[in-house]
């Protein structure tokens, strides 16, 4: 067997031996990093941040979003343990910190460690709009979407090795590199990424309203972001267009599946 289908088996055996569940779609996905090395390093950077970042601290803002937070939290644990999955937030550790920025922004790492700038209030508006940026970010984590970002730049690293070593001239190799760089995003990468959001989206929704918060603020939310010139094609992100319809249809299976928790009344 040469040298390169070795690599590529060893990779594909590596790839399969090494999977997880997504707890909120049943779908196996690419687990290459373990979540206990991805938590450390997460933890990490997220206290080097705050140090170097102003966090806002004692105000109703920032006890709005600990609170939010808190609520969707709590409600992703009724979710997980009602659906089998009781420990799966073993390891977690919640936090949330507003940062005086005025980039329109929030994010949530590995583990939970979530912040909000300040710049995206004005935006979420309401309780329920805070909810919904905040119900999307989580379910980035919750669906372990940076583990399976780390996993996919591993294996486009091992294809573009296993490139380099089976074409033996500099010419092929510059060819291969350029072509591959270009094709592996536009055509791996950014739909990744695009799909990614769409996840976050329809976890983030379900959290939300199982929290007790509006989820037809989730739309709504997306009609007050600015938009984006960029083709969808060429974005990590769907068009709000395409947001916007999506969570609409989310609407009511979310209600619904609040329901299934006692919640039928919502906070705008």
């Amino acid at each position: 067997m040469k040298l390169t289908s070795r690599i590529c088996l060893l990779v594909s055996l590596f790839v399969f031996a090494s999977c997880a569940t997504n707890p909120f779609t049943g779908k196996q996905t690419m687990a290459l990093v373990n979540n206990d090395n991805l938590f450390a390093s997460s933890f990490k950077q997220y206290d080097t941040f705050l140090k170097e970042n102003k966090i806002v601290q004692g105000t109703e803002d920032a006890a709005r979003i600990t609170r939010i937070g808190q609520r969707i939290a709590k409600a992703a644990e009724r979710y997980l343990n009602a659906n089998g999955y009781v420990g799966y937030l073993d390891g977690y550790k919640w936090e949330y910190n507003l940062v005086e920025d005025d980039t329109k922004n929030a994010w949530c790492m590995p583990g939970g460690k979530i912040v909000f700038y300040t710049g995206i209030l004005p935006v979420a508006q309401t309780d329920a709009g805070i909810a919904a940026i905040m119900g999307h970010e989580v379910a980035h984590a919750l669906a372990n979407h940076g583990q399976q970002r780390m996993s996919a730049a591993y294996i486009q690293q091992g294809i573009a090795l296993t490139g380099n070593i089976a074409l033996t001239d500099q010419e092929s190799r510059d060819m291969f590199n350029t072509y591959y760089g270009v094709g592996s995003t536009v055509l791996g990468t950014l739909p990744f990424s695009r799909s990614h959001e769409a996840e976050a989206d329809r976890i983030g929704i379900v959290l939300m309203a199982i929290a007790g918060y509006n989820p037809e603020a989730a739309p709504k939310l997306w009609t007050r972001m600015e938009t984006s010139n960029t083709p969808e094609f060429l974005s990590t992100h769907p068009a709000n267009e395409s947001r916007i319809s999506s969570l609409t249809a989310l609407v009511q299976s979310a209600k619904a599946e609040a329901e299934k928790f006692g919640v039928t009344s919502f906070t705008d």
